[in-house]
């Protein structure tokens, strides 16, 4: 269930992420918005600059014109305040008749932070008097009482910091508290979606936002169900069905040995006649090999044959299965050369003993079956990296790449319906492979090193 902390996680940071590109975005556009308006400059500069300009002249004082003209375009009117007689020493020809000339020094206390005639106003100290100059009404807007408390400013950056965590963290809250419901129905369709490949049953309650994908879910679960039992059925009924036929097989097959093998022996029949029984005998018992081979792979295929392990020394048993096929091989078309180390006396395996003789004699008995002209097979015990390797090589015709490449991955006709031309040999191999890997072990096919073809069956050593 480690998805649905991330899918959490995912929300959770997706949400963040959104908080923090509103915020960025707001101040930009706020920055934005307030430098769009400021662009002209502030009012307390230009009254600064109109009272460090004022000029006195032989005429009396008087403003540059440039000023003069910038003052009037924009509908801004000056006035000029002495010091000593706060009467007015100059202004401009724009000036207000309700703008009075005289003032006293309240209303110049006032007249600084606030309005003249609703007009807002801005102050500028010259050399000998102060320039006030006022703007077009709802030009800007003042704040009459600007004074706060010294503390609450310097603790208006945490204040800020505070209130904003606080809003994030109510987001937070409102967010998860409006997804735990889907949350909820998330975490059993993620668990079920887990079974499904592992052909466990799945049953999910259909309700909330997902329940249409639980119906769904629970559908697909039961066709798998089925189609599982159903599977099994004809599995059973094939494995079945083969040992049915390799029983039933067997008795007449006996009969047809047995007839051919007294035939081959008779002394009323031609040589010739006695060679076609001796030929008999030899097919028959290659039937009644594969047939063998054949219920074997079935009842492994299916988990049917029960595996009977015990300690056992793997030298001492492939060694006794090569001495066996030494002889039987009465013509000496098929020597048998013994590779093992001599200082290798004891190699343990924990292994189903007749299982194990029968792969290796599967070995030996497919570089007999496919070199009808003779080959010598080399046998060797080892061990690698903790396995228990054995060895079984001939220096015969060998095989292709392609066609050990086949033997290697390509599927036995057990397990597939298509391509059954392709699928005629490899009984015996596939039972070895079998075999290994039912030992946790494997099967390695490929060319020998002696020119032929080999096989290498690696079992884990009993330590």
């Amino acid at each position: 269930m480690k998805s649905i902390p991330k899918l959490i996680r995912r929300f959770v940071l997706i949400l963040l992420l959104s908080i923090f590109l509103f915020l960025v975005l707001n101040m930009g556009f706020l920055i934005a918005y307030t430098m769009g308006h400021s662009a002209n400059g502030s009012p307390w500069t230009a009254a600064q600059d109109a009272a460090e300009a004022m000029a006195v002249t032989e005429e009396g004082y008087t403003l540059p014109e440039e000023m003069q003209e910038e003052l009037e375009s924009k509908n801004i009117w000056a006035v000029y305040i002495d010091n000593t007689t706060l009467k007015a020493l100059w202004h401009s020809d724009n000036l207000p008749d309700t703008v009075p000339l005289e003032y006293t020094a309240s209303e110049i206390a006032s007249l600084t932070w606030g309005y003249i005639d609703d007009c807002p106003a801005f102050t500028g100290t010259g050399e000998e008097g102060l320039m006030i100059l006022g703007y077009p009404q709802k030009s800007f807007w003042k704040h009459m009482y600007p004074s706060w408390d010294y503390q609450m400013i310097e603790s208006a950056p945490m204040t800020v910091l505070m209130v904003l965590g606080g809003n994030v963290l109510l987001v937070l809250l409102i967010y998860i508290g409006a997804n735990s419901g889907l949350l909820r129905s998330v975490r059993p369709i993620v668990e079920g979606i887990r079974k499904l490949p592992e052909g466990e049953p799945v049953s999910i309650k259909e309700k909330g936002i997902l329940s249409e994908l639980a119906f769904h879910l629970n559908k697909t679960s039961e066709m798998l169900q089925s189609q599982k039992y159903q599977l099994r059925k004809k599995d059973a009924a094939r494995a079945n069905w083969i040992a049915g036929v390799s029983h039933d097989i067997r008795t007449p097959l006996s009969m047809v040995m047995g007839y051919a093998a007294q035939l081959g022996t008779s002394e009323y029949l031609r040589e010739e006649d006695r060679k076609k029984a001796s030929a008999i005998v030899r097919q028959s018992r290659r039937m009644k090999n594969l047939i063998n081979d054949l219920n074997l792979a079935s009842k492994m295929e299916y988990n049917m044959q029960p595996i009977v392990r015990e300690e056992i020394n793997a030298v001492a048993l492939v060694r006794q299965i090569a001495v066996d096929f030494i002889n039987m091989d009465v013509d000496g078309r098929y020597p048998i050369e013994w590779e093992t180390d001599e200082e290798l006396i004891v190699c343990r395996i924990c292994a189903d003993k007749e299982l194990i003789k029968r792969a290796v004699s599967n070995l030996i008995q497919n570089s007999m079956n496919h070199n009808e002209d003779g080959c010598t097979v080399h046998v060797a015990v080892e061990e690698i990296n903790g396995y228990c390797v054995i060895s079984v090589e001939d220096d015969g015709t060998g095989a292709s790449e392609e066609e050990i490449e086949k033997l290697n991955h390509a599927p036995h006709y057990m397990v597939c319906d298509t391509n059954t031309r392709e699928q005629r040999h490899g009984l015996g191999l596939l039972i070895v492979k079998q075999i290994a890997e039912s030992h946790g072990g494997k099967a390695e096919i490929g060319r020998s090193g002696y020119g032929g073809f080999g096989v290498k069956i690696m079992l884990p050593l009993n330590i």
